[in-house]
């Protein structure tokens, strides 16, 4: 299948950019909701720390089974559909959480949401790409790629900040926010149906497998540095997503929904202002840059933690948000260019599942050691052992950023030295 920008009248092309641009947003935002909720839940519900982890997890794993079962077939069914679907799995999640009240709703609502994003965020970066593309005759990637950082991370920022006001302000905080959500994705999946589709489907399909992934043989090194700075990137976001509210309401005593969801916020946003206003760096600065700031923002959490100040753990959040944008962003442009063009997608794919296991798995481990050990010394012992992911990575990417920068451009590899990851 081939995108058919010609074919597409450029105002209609340039006003479905917009569409989908603010349809993707809302999703995004929609799966975040949760957030700064989670100590409401734990209060009203009984139920442990690890709890709120499991949760958590429970995303994680939809959103990495939606990347592996459907998440790349919109090469073949067409870019709107799987967006649509994104959109559409979103409500009955949210519906879910309105009306299952316990651990099992819980549980389910965040797998059909994280789903729901494996099944549209690569589907609708394309979209986008390919919209902008047909409506000003070139893709002017810097607006793009900002358009598309916006609408992913700047929605998972907004989610948290709108529940948390809506949480604070309006009656039935467990309520409310999914209901008005609710009424906002269905109104997102109607504008997505304005869209115009830049998939041809005139051609016949390949049959169906699963996302495949695969590792470039011939530069192992510099993918393992990508997928470590990945992995340690989404774990501070998976901290901040799913157990930074309780820090905040527990040892910092401030059991506002609406701090719990500003904490959050001020993390992605920050992330996202990184990678649209920093990305004209040059490729090493932007490594060391973002090393720097990971560490010095997880120094600051720490300190936060043992000075019980909210200030100093929000400002840490924010310093490290900084520089996970910018070293995430490296990561995906390291991996891109190792990679062989027709394998790009399964490359790209491992480089996914290893950010969604930092997501997952770091999350899980501090809920389940805040069962035995104080929250300031677990706090203490990921930002400890994070850095020290970071500093790896950084130095992995920094070694081959400069043997790019100073070396002719390398063979491209043929698709048979990189296999399927095992």
């Amino acid at each position: 299948m081939s995108p058919t920008d010609a074919r597409r009248p450029r105002g209609r092309a340039g006003t479905g950019f917009w569409l989908i641009a603010a349809a993707f947003l809302t999703a995004m935002a929609s799966t975040t909701l949760q957030t700064p909720l989670y100590p409401l839940y734990q209060r009203q519900q009984g139920f442990a720390t690890f709890v709120i982890t499991v949760i958590f997890a429970a995303f994680a794993a939809g959103v990495v089974a939606g990347l592996w079962l459907i998440g790349h077939i919109s090469d073949a069914v067409g870019r709107r559909p799987m967006v649509l679907l994104g959109i559409l799995l979103q409500i009955p999640a949210a519906l879910i959480d309105i009306t299952w009240d316990g651990v099992p709703g819980l549980l389910i609502a965040r797998v059909i949401s994280g789903v729901g994003v494996g099944a549209m965020t690569a589907a609708a970066a394309a979209y986008l790409a390919e919209l902008r593309a047909a409506s000003h005759h070139g893709s002017q990637e810097r607006t793009v790629t900002a358009v598309i950082t916006v609408a992913n991370i700047g929605g998972l920022a907004l989610g948290p900040l709108i529940a948390g006001f809506l949480a604070t302000w309006a009656p039935a905080p467990l309520t409310t926010p999914y209901a008005v959500f609710a009424v906002l994705l269905a109104l997102a999946a109607a504008v997505t149906l304005l869209a115009p589709e830049t998939v041809r489907r005139d051609m016949p399909r390949s049959p169906y497998r699963p996302q495949r992934f695969a590792m470039p043989q011939a530069s192992r090194a510099e993918f393992l540095g990508a997928a470590i700075a990945a992995f340690a990137s989404f774990a501070i976001f998976g901290l901040f997503t799913s157990l930074a509210p309780t820090f905040v309401a527990g040892p910092m005593h401030d059991k506002s929904l609406l701090a719990a969801g500003l904490v959050t916020f001020s993390v992605f946003a920050a992330a996202a202002l990184s990678q649209v206003s920093l990305s004209r760096l040059p490729a090493i600065q932007q490594v060391i840059s973002a090393v720097a700031a990971i560490v010095l923002g997880l120094a600051a959490i720490g300190a936060g933690a043992v000075a019980t100040s909210l200030a100093v753990f929000v400002a840490g959040g924010i310093i490290a948000g900084i520089g996970d944008g910018l070293l995430f962003g490296r990561a995906l442009s390291t991996v891109s260019a190792l990679a062989q063009p027709a394998r790009r997608g399964e490359v790209l794919g491992l480089l996914y599942l290893a950010a969604y296991t930092g997501l997952t798995i770091p999350a899980l481990a501090i809920g389940a050691i805040l069962e035995v050990a104080a929250p300031t010394a677990t706090l203490i012992g990921f930002a400890v052992a994070t850095a020290a992911l970071a500093i790896i990575a950084g130095a992995t990417l920094l070694q081959h950023t400069a043997h790019a920068v100073h070396s002719p451009p390398k063979k491209v590899l043929s698709s048979d030295q990189q296999r399927p990851a095992r």
